[in-house]
């Protein structure tokens, strides 16, 4: 970005601030309580590998998440929480932008199917809305260079 703030990279730096916030509660909670890595996150893997996954994807989440659920469970929430902060305050925000549409795929491979087999298409799209948005959210942030704008990424590349 150039070294005239733009509307558009205030309004981008704003949206990266705000999904940093929200990824930052996502994963406060699962890694605060063990509530969701020993119980929560077991419910869900058994969901998708029981039908929602995409079916190359359930040997996946059976053979090598699911033995280590709890690991998992954490890193879930571990990575949500480093996603969050880089967002936040603008640190190696392409990077967190790479993890976190990575993150959102892995999930959107394992829910696919939540609406069942055989349904119009457009509701596969529509279950998936929590996602996609993101997905899109984090290839904008990488492409715009987010974290130039009111982050650590641009104050670091600033003439001293």
């Amino acid at each position: 970005m150039s070294n005239h703030p733009t509307s558009l990279a205030k309004a981008i730096a704003v949206a990266r601030i705000a999904t940093g916030v929200l990824f930052l509660l996502f994963g406060e909670y699962k890694v605060a309580g063990p509530e969701f890595a020993h119980t929560g996150f077991s419910q869900y893997l058994q969901g998708y590998i029981q039908g929602a996954a995409f079916a190359c994807y359930r040997p996946f989440l059976a053979h090598v998440v699911l033995p280590h659920v709890v690991f998992f469970g954490y890193f879930v929430g571990i990575l949500e929480l480093l996603i969050g902060i880089a967002l936040v305050v603008g640190l190696w925000v392409r990077a967190a932008s790479v993890m976190g549409a990575l993150f959102l795929f892995n999930l959107l491979f394992a829910t696919w199917w939540e609406p069942g087999h055989g349904v119009p298409v457009w509701r596969y799209f529509g279950a998936e809305l929590d996602k996609l948005p993101l997905i899109l959210l984090f290839l904008i942030f990488y492409a715009a260079d987010a974290g130039a704008m009111w982050g650590v990424d641009g104050y670091w590349r600033r003439p001293v």
